[in-house]
Parts: structure tokens; sequence; C-alpha cells
């Protein structure tokens, strides 16, 4: 029997192409009050899988617009009761349910400060929409799974869209427009060539990115974290190599996610060089070459190609979670709303 997390990977592909043509108004709208107010600076408000979303946005934005992005602690209104400055910025705060207090409370402080407060959310009818100046229906759909799957790729989407209308950067737009169908294959790919069995005795393992891919790192930790109780921590190709590398053993081992991007040669670079160390390095890259390549899309733009790559790990977690035992619907002590003050 299928499982929710198998169906809402499968999709993906029809939500992204749904938010395309739902919400393109609205993130219109949005981006060209970012045009006619300039903010100085964009911040960002978010938790779990949502702040992963917010990370890869945060490095898009940077990328793109040229803008610096913060992240906030959304407990600095609900629980420290900080009053921010916020008047030359704006926000972005990631919620599929929109109920969360403390994200919530961060962007209510957000509009009053006067920024422009804009919300990514999978339930339009909620206190985080109402919250907010512009809210964007992520249109993802309902999403039973506990692990976000759907609502994190289509997180990131909306928040690449966004950036599209706000710079006007048509090379992003369509790269965004095609990605319906770069996804439908992504969909479809299956890792193997030994990853699975290196996974058998391991009780950790890392996982590396750079710029965009940092975010995808991140979030495929959390991901074996949540579905098959295997700790998993994420790291920067760079910064791996500033004490993290004294645990990377014999057998030790990592997933390094690299993009068709300017950072892709230095991150294989990298996993090459923790292949020496005989470490069962695998890197979504056809330019290692003593890493194993694990099976990717590419899109033909760096960043929507660090997005797609999130897809086929989805696929591979759910099958790992199954094939150990746990049920990746219903993680151990883990609810799929978190009500957090």
């Amino acid at each position: 029997m299928q499982t929710h997390m198998r169906r809402e990977i499968n999709e993906i592909p029809e939500a992204a192409a749904r938010l395309i043509e739902a919400s393109g108004k609205a993130l219109a709208e949005a981006g060209q009050t970012l045009r006619a107010r300039n903010p100085a600076y964009l911040a960002t408000i978010a938790r779990g899988s949502s702040d992963h979303a917010a990370h890869f946005i945060k490095y898009a934005v940077e990328l793109v617009a040229k803008k610096p992005v913060a992240s906030l602690g959304p407990s600095l209104a609900s629980i420290y009761g900080v009053n921010l400055d916020l008047s030359g910025a704006a926000t972005i705060a990631i919620s599929q349910s929109g109920k969360s207090p403390d994200i919530v409370a961060m962007a209510e402080a957000a509009t009053r400060s006067g920024a422009v407060s804009i919300a990514l959310t999978n339930t339009i009818a909620s206190p985080l929409a109402e919250a907010s100046r512009h809210a964007i229906d992520i249109a993802a759909g309902p999403e039973l799974a506990v692990a976000a799957t759907k609502s994190f790729v289509n997180s990131v989407l909306a928040g690449l869209l966004l950036l599209a209308e706000w710079t006007g950067d048509k090379a992003l737009m369509a790269a965004i427009q095609a990605l319906p169908g770069h996804f439908e294959r992504a969909v479809q790919l299956v890792w193997d060539g030994g990853l699975p069995e290196d996974l058998i005795a391991a009780d950790s393992l890392y996982m590396l990115g750079r710029g965009p891919t940092l975010a995808i790192a991140s979030e495929a930790a959390l991901k074996f974290k949540e579905t098959s109780g295997l700790h998993a921590e994420a790291y920067s190709a760079a910064e791996v190599l500033h004490g993290p590398v004294a645990l990377v053993k014999p057998d030790f081992p990592v997933i390094a996610f690299a993009a068709r991007d300017a950072a892709e040669q230095s991150v294989a670079d990298i996993a090459d060089g923790l292949a020496e160390k005989r470490a069962a390095v695998y890197a979504t890259s056809a330019l290692v070459k003593r890493a194993g390549t694990i099976a990717h899309v590419a899109t033909g733009h760096g960043i929507t190609d660090a997005l797609a790559l999130i897809i086929p790990f989805y696929g591979f977690v759910e099958a790992w979670s199954r094939a150990r035992g746990f049920n990746p619907d219903k993680p151990e002590a883990l609810k799929k709303v978190t009500e957090t003050r």
C-alpha cells in the first residue's frame, strides 16, 4: 500500500504547476510592492522544514536581488516581547498551517513596524495570512504525511516566483515555468549505486551543500531524522573541513548536494577529498572522480537546479524508512502541526 508520503512526493509536479497558475496575481502584486518600496534587506520567519525553505530563499535573494537576508527568531516577539525596528525591511513568514503562535506573533510585529510583510502558507484562511500585508497561497493541497515534502517545494517555489516578480529576472522566471516538467522527471529517479547498502550499518551521516544546496542538505538531514531515526547533520561543504571532518572515518556515509552552478566544482572536490579518506561519499554531480554519482535532474538554471535535487532524495528516504521497518507517515513523537510559543 502506498504511503501518504510517497503519494505526496508524486504530487509535487502537479502542485508546482497549480501554484504557478493559481497564485500568480498575488505574487505579482507582492513583487510590485517590493519594487516600489525597495527594502534595504529582507528577513525570514519560519521553523522546521519551512525554515529550510527560508534558507533556500535567502540564498536566492542574495544571488539575484543582491539584498542581504536575515533569519529572525520567532521567540523574539512571542516570548521576549521585543519590538524590532523593521520599517526599512521586507519579511517573509513561512508556515504550512499558518497557525504557529510564535510565527504569527513575529509576523504581526513586522507588520506593525512597517515592514512589507509577506506570508507563504498552505492555509490561506489562517492567522498568519491575516497578520501579513501580502498572503500567498502556496497551493500545495492537503498534506497528510507528518514529513513535509510538496509543501516544502512549493514554499521555495513561491519564494522564487516572488523574487522573479520583484527583480524582473526573465531567466529565473523562464526556469520556474519549466519546473513542473523537470519535477516530473525527478519524481521518477531512483537513488541506488550502493548508497542503501552503505547506510545499513551507519548510525550517523553528513549531508553537504553550498549556496542554495546547503538548504537542501538541511532539509534532507531533517527527513532522515524524522522518517528513519537516523542521525544526520547538514554542513556547508566548506565548513565540514573546519572540525566535523574529524568524525569522517572509513565507510562514514556522506551525501553531497551539488547544483549546476558556480559552487559545483568546489562541492565535487570536497566530496572527492572525503572519498580519499575512504568515506562512503555520493554526490549529485558528474564532476566527481572518486565519490559515487547519484541521479539528479539538470534544469538549466543553478537556482532551480538546486530545488529539483530534493525530489529524488524524498523518494529515497521514504523507501529507506519503509525498508527499515518505520512508518514514514507517522514518525514517533511527532505531529503534523507544531504550535510553539
